[in-house]
């Protein structure tokens, strides 16, 4: 984003003021402020959603966004509509179908697959958003209050599913009103204010502490791929879990050598010690 601004009539106050952002691939990015400061906005301008007013945004790849509010007065059933988006991604018929099914049962709500969006409770529906979000494997993960509905497994399974969109090397922008929302990652925080938008310096805590390490519960045999980045101590973990601690500044690196690493090594849970 170079010189980007947005506002919605010709002279009118401006939400967004000469922004410049850049999104690497790989990258876990916060946007924090208070309500009504611009956060949507500049979520839908990143996702492509909404044109900016100046300035320009270049390099999108594909794009999946899940808005704060998602409208269930669609005429579709859950799977019909992931489906459907999936084919607009660009998936087969097939290959739609099936993330569909694979997607609702991670998120539990398989049962509703038939049911019309409609027809759907509030978390649910949320649910189907957060999927539908998640199905063509986007590139850039745009969340704005994903996890607002979403019942304790299901915010726990769009935690995972961040993480391995991440170490896949997807770029995720994401708000949320919890600041413990998937702790030890992140690669950088922005704040909006005034129009404009600005980067949160580190935590004194973490600046002080870079030794400050994260947990990854794993599930998998054998003997780990040689030379993990940040060189994880692999502790015992409950019920025959495999847990690897890991300074917090490498666990992105480590998360994306596990997902990568052949067969790939499932990804149980990121925790603080």
């Amino acid at each position: 984003m170079r010189g980007v601004g947005r506002r919605y009539s010709i002279g009118g106050p401006w939400v967004l003021r000469d922004i410049d952002l850049d999104l690497p691939a790989g990258a876990l990015v916060r946007i924090e402020g208070a309500n009504g400061t611009g956060k949507s906005t500049l979520l839908r301008l990143i996702a492509g959603i909404d044109a900016p007013t100046a300035g320009r945004v270049t390099g999108r790849p594909r794009t999946a966004y899940v808005p704060e509010r998602f409208s269930a007065a669609l005429p579709f059933t859950a799977s019909g509509y992931l489906t459907h988006l999936g084919r607009v991604h660009g998936l087969d018929r097939r290959t739609a179908e099936e993330r569909a099914r694979y997607w609702l049962e991670r998120f539990g709500a398989a049962a509703y697959a038939a049911t019309p969006l409609a027809e759907l409770s509030k978390g649910t529906s949320q649910k189907v958003a957060v999927a539908q979000a998640l199905l063509a494997e986007p590139g850039l993960l745009v969340l704005d209050e994903a996890w607002t509905g979403l019942d304790t497994a299901a915010r726990a399974e769009l935690e995972r599913a961040v993480r391995e969109r991440v170490a896949r090397g997807a770029t995720v922008v994401l708000v949320d009103h919890d600041p413990r929302r998937l702790p030890g990652s992140g690669t950088a925080r922005y704040a909006v204010a005034d129009a404009r938008l600005r980067p949160v310096p580190v935590a004194p805590d973490t600046a002080r502490h870079p030794e400050a390490s994260v947990l990854v519960d794993i599930a998998g045999t054998g003997p780990l791929p040689p030379q993990l980045p940040g060189s994880p101590e692999e502790l015992s973990g409950p019920g025959g879990t495999r847990t690897l601690r890991v300074p917090a500044v490498h666990s992105d690196d480590l998360l994306r050598a596990l997902l990568a690493a052949g067969p790939p090594w499932h990804i149980e849970g990121v925790r603080r010690p």
